[in-house]
């Protein structure tokens, strides 16, 4: 173990995997510590090798790719990394199901189903689960058999809704990375994830997702993947063939820093009025909750035209990809002239007021010709089509919607069970 493993209280060993072993931090209760090995394997472990280094390899690919499952809003089972070769994480009890995603026909899916030809792509995904029992060979389950099978992990029954969430997170991880890789010109094959129930009774993300989980293939071309389906296609293992899977390993793991880079892209509100700031401020809270900047400025396209020019020819000027959102009540001139003067997408967003809202609105409605503004009326609204317009640009902001989208659906699902079980009890 690492040098700085010493700053935790270790209890018993919990379990042992083929490539870690999870041990109890009785100085942190419900935490545990996922010691990585030097060790890589395949086909169950009827191959293994030892791969020094890989530890620190795998540990470092883990807690990076959880990092970024965090900034998008997927919970998982990981606090941080402990060292070199470990990280902390929610105690869970393991769900013995692997769950599968899949963008492109390849490997065992292919044996499975013949007929199929090699780079089939799945759209929406291709999910499978797969139970986990070596001795069986981990055989692929249907959702059916995981429901007959009743079983219960950290007290809670896997049922229906259960299986239901873990195949939407399954999913929404799966296109995260995916996208997240496509911007370093690598596709995201396919990959495999495992949840467990941590202790207060929520399934969440856990195990370890390293090189060992993906196939992954630089500029979509099978003959550069980086993945450990080097290591499986191996005739012979040598300490040249191993060499070159750690320095694969190692490829990925560098380059998963550049997965989160600070944004380069900006939401600027133009209010008509310093009275509008409170609306606008929630325009602003929105854009911030899903990563996007978002300044404020105040300038009337009536009383001020030549400033409000200034103010978007500085903008555009910097070369930092921008929407604007116009606020201004009664009549809006602010949105069309920003529209009509500038390249980059304008929304408008009046406050509306009850007297004379249904007249106000018509301003930011009937437009020129030749200007593109789009309305909405809630700031809200105004603050996530910002967002929606900016994550074709940027991929964090995506994965941010796309985990809100998700947690949306979740929390619903969670309502509905307990709404469900709340009257089956009466």
């Amino acid at each position: 173990m690492s040098e700085k493993t010493d700053t935790v209280k270790l209890g018993k060993q919990l379990n042992e995997g083929k490539t870690k072993i999870v041990y109890e931090i009785t100085s942190q209760p419900g935490k545990v510590l996922l010691q990585s090995k030097d060790k890589i394997t395949a086909g169950n472990a009827a191959r293994q090798h030892e791969m020094k280094g890989k530890a620190i390899v795998s540990t470092a690919t883990a807690a990076k790719v959880f990092e970024l499952l965090a900034i998008a809003g997927v919970k998982s089972h990981f606090i941080k990394q402990h060292s070199d070769t470990a990280f902390i994480a929610e105690a869970c009890d393991m769900i013995p199901i692997e769950w599968v995603t899949r963008r492109v026909a390849t490997g065992s899916f292919l044996k499975r189903n013949p007929g199929v030809t090699e780079g089939y792509r799945f759209c929406p995904p291709k999910l499978e689960m797969f139970y986990k029992d070596d001795a069986a060979g981990d055989p692929q389950w249907s959702r059916e058999q995981i429901l007959e099978s009743k079983m219960t992990h950290g007290g809670l029954l896997i049922g229906p809704d259960e299986v239901d969430m873990m195949s939407k997170v399954t999913v929404c991880v799966f296109e995260i990375l995916e996208k997240a890789w496509a911007t370093l010109d690598c596709s995201l094959i396919d990959m495999k994830i495992e949840f467990g129930v941590n202790n207060k009774g929520e399934i969440v993300l856990a195990d370890i997702i390293d090189s060992d989980s993906w196939r992954l293939w630089p500029s979509g071309d099978k003959r550069l993947m980086k993945d450990k389906q080097v290591y499986r296609d191996m005739a012979e293992v040598t300490e040249e063939g191993l060499a070159l899977v750690k320095r694969n390993f190692e490829w990925v793991a560098e380059r998963l820093d550049h997965l989160t880079p600070k944004p380069n892209c900006r939401a600027v509100v133009f209010m008509g009025s310093p009275s509008d700031f409170a609306f606008s401020q929630k325009i602003a809270e929105t854009c911030q909750k899903y990563g996007l900047p978002c300044e404020m400025r105040v300038s009337s396209a009536h009383k001020g035209t030549d400033e409000t020019l200034n103010i978007l020819a500085q903008y555009e000027g910097e070369n930092i990809p921008t929407v604007f959102i116009a606020v201004a009540g009664r009549s809006n001139g602010l949105g069309p002239v920003l529209s009509g003067n500038a390249s980059w997408p304008v929304i408008n967003c009046p406050p509306i007021k009850a007297d004379w809202g249904n007249e106000d609105v018509w301003s930011s409605l009937r437009l020129p010709s030749g200007l593109g503004c789009s309305t909405v009326i809630s700031p809200e609204a105004a603050g996530l089509m910002a967002a929606q317009i900016m994550s074709l640009h940027d991929h964090l902001i995506w994965s941010r919607l796309r985990a809100n989208k998700l947690n949306t659906w979740l929390g619903l699902k969670k309502v509905d069970k307990k709404c469900r079980t709340e009257q089956t009890v009466e």
